[in-house]
C-alpha cells in the first residue's frame, strides 16, 4: 500500500499579519506573540471582499496534480474519498463535483465531514478499501475553505476573543494523494494507520456553525460562527500527540531517534513548536509548515506529505500525527520507504 503521488493547492497570495491588522484590526505584534503564524491563504479577496475560490476548484487542482505526479491517468482511478469540514454545499457532496471536473464516472465516491483529523481518516478509508483487493488506485482529497463564510458586514472589533483568534489561525487550501497497491509504482508505504475517537464525555474543543453568525432559539441571542477552547487545546493536544507517537513507534519497532521524519500536528506556529518540544523531537527532522500556510484543516497533512515524498530516502521511516480538538479524534500514520531493489 503506497502513496505514489501527493499535491496541494493554495488560494491566492499569502496574507501577511500586516494585512490582518489592516483589515481586521488584529494587531500584528499580537499575532506574532500569541499565534506565531506569519502568513495564510484565503479563499476570499480581502480588498474586494468577495469569494474568489470554491473548495471544488482547489480540490480539483490538487487532485489532478497528484494523479499526474503518480504517473496515472484519470481513468485509472478506481475510488475517490474526500474529507472536509467546509463543503461547498450540503448537497451535492463536493467530492462528486470534483469527480465530475476530473471526468470520472461509475466509480465509488465518499465524503467525510471532519476537521484536522479528516485527512488521515480519508486515507484510512481508502486504505481499507484497497486491502479488499477490489480496487487498485484510490484518490484521496482533503481541503477546507472556511473563510468564504466570512461576513464583512460585521464589526470585527466587537468579536469575542474565542472567535477572533480563528481569523489569525485558519487559512484555506486543499491537498490530494494517490494510494496504490500496484507493485510497479514506487512510493511511500503506509505501514500502520490509526483513527480513534476519544471524545466520550468530553466537551468540544472547537465548534463551527454554518454561514457565519446565526440566530439562537433564545430570543435576541446570537450563535457565533466559530469558537475555540484554546486552553483545552493547549492542555490536551500535546498529550494525545505523545500517546499517538508512542503507539506508532511501537508499531514501527524502533526508538524515536531512528525515525528520519516527523509530521507533527499543525495548529498554529507557536503551538506546533511547543508540541515538537514536548515530544522531545529533533526540530530538524520535523516537517512543519503551518506558520506559512495557516491552519487549513484537512489540507495540512497533505502539505506535509508533499514535502515528505520529495525528502524521504529508501530505508527511512516517518511518523505523521493529526489531532482533532472539535470532539477529540486522534489519528496517525507510520510510513516507510523501501530500500532500492
Amino acid at each position: 500500500m503506497k502513496l505514489i503521488g501527493v499535491a496541494t493547492a493554495l488560494p491566492g497570495n499569502p496574507v501577511p499579519n500586516s494585512k490582518m491588522e489592516e483589515v481586521f484590526g488584529l494587531r500584528e505584534d499580537w499575532i506574532d506573540l500569541m499565534i506565531g503564524t506569519k502568513t495564510r491563504h484565503f479563499a476570499v479577496d480581502l480588498d474586494e471582499k468577495s469569494v474568489k475560490f470554491q473548495l471544488q476548484e482547489l480540490a480539483y487542482e490538487a487532485a489532478q496534480k497528484a494523479i499526474t505526479r503518480a504517473g496515472l491517468t484519470n481513468d485509472e482511478i478506481d475510488l475517490i474519498v474526500m474529507s472536509t469540514a467546509t463543503p461547498d454545499h450540503l448537497m451535492p457532496a463536493t467530492v462528486n463535483l470534483v469527480a465530475d471536473r476530473l471526468g470520472m464516472n461509475r466509480i465509488p465516491t465518499y465524503e467525510i465531514q471532519a476537521g484536522c483529523s479528516g485527512a488521515i481518516q480519508g486515507l484510512e478509508v481508502a486504505y481499507r478499501f484497497l486491502l479488499t483487493g477490489a480496487f487498485t488506485n484510490a484518490l484521496v482529497i482533503g481541503g477546507d475553505v472556511c473563510n468564504k463564510y466570512m461576513s464583512f458586514r460585521r464589526d470585527f472589533k466587537k468579536l469575542r476573543s474565542s472567535e477572533l483568534i480563528n481569523l489569525a489561525l485558519f487559512g484555506d487550501g486543499a491537498g490530494a494523494a494517490v494510494l496504490s497497491t500496484d507493485s510497479e509504482h514506487e512510493g511511500i508505504t503506509i505501514s500502520h494507520i490509526v483513527n480513534r475517537f476519544e471524545g466520550l464525555n468530553r466537551e468540544p474543543g472547537q465548534m463551527m456553525n454554518w454561514f457565519g453568525l446565526q440566530e439562537s432559539p433564545e430570543e435576541g441571542k446570537k450563535v457565533q460562527s466559530a469558537k475555540e477552547d484554546y486552553k483545552a487545546i493547549e492542555r490536551d493536544v500535546p498529550v494525545m500527540a505523545k500517546e499517538m507517537l508512542e503507539e506508532l513507534l511501537e508499531k514501527l519497532q524502533c526508538p524515536v531517534e531512528s525515525v528520519a521524519h516527523y509530521l507533527p500536528p499543525q495548529l498554529g506556529g507557536h503551538m506546533t513548536d511547543r508540541i515538537v518540544q514536548s515530544l522531545e523531537l529533533d526540530s530538524t527532522r520535523t516537517i512543519n509548515c503551518v506558520a506559512e500556510t495557516g491552519n487549513n484543516g484537512n489540507a495540512l497533512p497533505y502539505l506535509q506529505l508533499e514535502q515528505l515524498i520529495d525528502r524521504m530516502h529508501p530505508g527511512e521511516k516517518a511518523v505523521c500525527i493529526a489531532i482533532e480538538s472539535s470532539k477529540w479524534i486522534k489519528t496517525g500514520m507510520a510510513l516507510t520507504k523501501e530500500e532500492a531493489r
